[in-house]
Order: C-alpha cells, then structure tokens, then sequence
C-alpha cells in the first residue's frame, strides 16, 4: 500500500479525477479540433461578393443566372451546422475544465 499523496504545503492531495471524465474531455477536445478545421474550410470555400473556391464545384456560370446555386446553399448549411457544434463544444470544454 502507498501513502496517501501530499501537496507541497504537507496537506493531503484532492481526489483524482475518474478516468472517464479524462476520456470524455479528451474526446470532446478531439471533436472540437475536427470542427475547427471544418469550419476553416468551410468559410474558405464559401464565395464572396466576386466568387470563391465554390465556383470550382459547379456554381460558376449559373450563379450570375439563379443566384445561389446548390453547392452554395449546402455549403451555408453546412457552415452553420459547423457552427453551432463549434459552439456546443466551447461550452463543453469550458465548463468541463473549470
């Protein structure tokens, strides 16, 4: 049997955190990083006011005609949903490592 750890000020340590929450906290940081760089690339692709990387998708020419084309309007969805789970894991890990 160990001896009970001690701080530096000879008072006894807090209880370890349960390994599950260390699991959980590093699946949540995992996804948030995937998010993160979904959402770079996403907000890259999106096209601005003279076109952007969508236009090499199939939203070229018929753009000018219809003015959002489906590529453009699954990428808006997509942009969004990235969002809010960018968000929903900031807030996570936020009160998770206070």
């Amino acid at each position: 049997m160990s001896a009970p750890a001690r701080t530096p000020d000879g008072g006894s340590a807090p209880s370890t955190i349960p390994p599950e929450a260390v699991v959980l906290t590093g699946i949540v940081v995992v996804l948030h990083i995937i998010v993160s760089l979904l959402l770079i690339m996403f907000i890259l692709l999106k096209s601005g006011r003279g076109g952007g990387l969508s236009d090499m998708f199939g939203g070229g020419a018929m753009s000018a005609m219809t003015g959002s084309t489906v590529v453009e309007r699954n990428l808006d969805r997509l942009t969004i949903i990235t969002g809010v789970v960018f968000a929903l894991t900031t807030v996570i890990l936020a009160l998770r490592l206070t």
